[in-house]
């Protein structure tokens, strides 16, 4: 009784784990008000644009412009509305390859740290957009704050993964996804023609996505770095014992320790992982297969064709206040993510499948894919997975934002059948092959797959020998 009693109260995180976690996700919080903040805003945002082009051509005789001008103009407003919305995911998927270098170079908290200048800079350039050409500095600072998200979108999910205890981890590890839907419902209330969304404010609201960066570099100093970067890629067991104390409230640390020094012995029997060695080698070539595949499931799900362009689907709906609708999915996103023309009935039939829709996809793909390539991998091969499967994520975001109003001109209504073939699929690859990692070691979970591996090497060598033998036989 009380063992089991004892034992419950040490799976308790701690205050330090917690304001660790908490100062962690504030990245996440700002990927998602990246993600969501373009959308409520987008006709104003468009019609500033149209302003500052008509004046930029005002200099002829009149002052007017002809029909073809105005066409001109007209498409070059969808040029850098989809440059804005666009050059995000761009920025995203440049940046992710250099996840793992900076992870090992500076570690993760110092990383965090250095990324935040970022972060404050596009948030400036975004909130004085007024001051310039608006379209460019908002394209500029819509690039550098995609760079930023790239780099923290991996490096959360490592750190988070890194610090928790074995028995915390899938429930820290939803934190990350849970900031981010809080960071998409936040844009979508401020960006409120009413709020912040409105021809008077919309650069302000841009601009608030520096406010998590200033208060994550304020709380960042009072983090512990993570015990596991420098156990066993420093070598400083002194240091990473110390972070565990603080980390877990207690002095009982020997379970922990040993669990990283038996990680190290693994790690020191290899050479250093690349991210070809990752395909190459018939050791990862299996976890990083099952990361890279949740990521593509997570994004080609469709769920980011909602969160970019859920008010023009709801508007073709013919729903009169597509805004609030848009809302509507924020608050279906969040809270699933805590426990996911015709007749005119039918706009509310949409509406409502497209809540149920966010919400069983912040209980199945949304959150696990941010932190599966964390723990799939050891210490060792952990950077340059986390790097690969960050890339993996932004391309297939970055696709799926360019290409859903072509698909959806050209497919109509059945738009999201597409999506819908495409789960099915992945929930096949899911049961069959995505293995269960809740309350296991990074070590047992690397077993697991060398088990597969080795049983499927034995069934090859007994179909072989099989056949060996019939063919004797004959």
């Amino acid at each position: 009784m009380d063992k089991s009693g004892q034992d419950r109260r040490s799976q308790k995180p701690s205050g330090l784990l917690l304001l660790s976690v908490f100062t962690a996700v504030l990245g996440s919080l700002q990927f998602g008000y990246g993600t969501g903040v373009i959308n409520a805003p987008q006709e104003v945002i468009e019609r500033h644009y149209a302003r500052i082009l008509q004046a930029d051509r005002n200099d002829t005789a009149t002052g007017n412009l002809t029909q073809a001008a105005s066409q001109q103009k007209d498409r070059q407003v969808v040029v850098y509305w989809t440059l804005s919305v666009a050059v995000f995911c761009i920025g995203g998927m440049f940046s992710s390859f250099f996840v793992g270098y900076l992870a090992d170079r500076l570690g993760r908290l110092k990383a965090m740290k250095v990324l935040n200048v970022l972060a404050i800079a596009g948030a400036l350039l975004m909130g004085l957009a007024k001051m310039g050409p608006s379209h460019i500095m908002v394209i500029a600072g819509r690039a550098i704050t995609g760079i930023y998200c790239g780099l923290s979108s991996g490096l959360v999910p490592m750190y988070i993964g890194e610090i928790s205890p074995t028995s915390m981890r899938g429930a820290l590890g939803t934190i990350h996804q849970l900031a981010i839907v809080t960071g998409i419902l936040l844009s979508q209330v401020i960006g409120l023609n009413s709020l912040l969304g409105n021809d008077r404010l919309w650069p302000l609201l841009l601009g608030l996505s520096g406010v998590p960066a200033i208060l994550q570099a304020i709380l960042l100093p009072f983090c512990p770095e993570s015990p596991r970067y420098l156990y066993i890629k420093l070598g400083k067991e002194e240091a990473a014992r110390k972070g565990l104390r603080r980390l877990l409230g207690t002095s009982d640390i020997d379970k922990q320790t040993a669990e990283m020094k038996k990680e190290k012995e693994e790690i020191t029997k290899e050479p250093k992982v690349s991210i070809a060695q990752l395909f190459c080698s018939s050791s990862y070539r299996q976890p990083i297969t099952v990361a890279l595949m949740l990521h593509i499931s997570q994004q080609f799900s469709g769920i980011n064709a909602i969160f970019y362009y859920s008010t023009a689907i709801f508007r073709q709906a013919g729903l009169s206040q597509p805004t609030y609708a848009t809302i509507g999915v924020g608050v279906v996103n969040t809270v699933f993510t805590v426990i996911s023309h015709t007749y005119s009935w039918m706009s509310y039939v949409s509406m409502v499948a497209i809540f149920i829709y966010v919400a069983f996809f912040e209980l199945g793909p949304g959150p696990i894919a941010w932190f599966i390539a964390a723990e799939l991998f050891s210490q060792g091969p952990r950077p340059a997975a986390v790097t690969i499967a960050g890339f993996c994520n932004w391309t297939c975001n970055f696709l799926v934002g360019m290409c859903f109003p072509y698909i959806a001109e050209l497919c109509g209504p059945y738009v999201f059948v597409i999506f819908a073939c495409l789960l099915v699929g992945f929930t096949l690859f899911t049961y069959f092959r995505v293995p269960e990692t809740k309350g296991k070691t990074f070590e047992q979970i690397a077993q697991g797959f060398r088990r597969k591996k080795s049983s499927s090497r034995q069934l090859k060598a007994s179909a072989t020998e099989l056949e060996y033998l019939g063919s004797t036989d004959a």
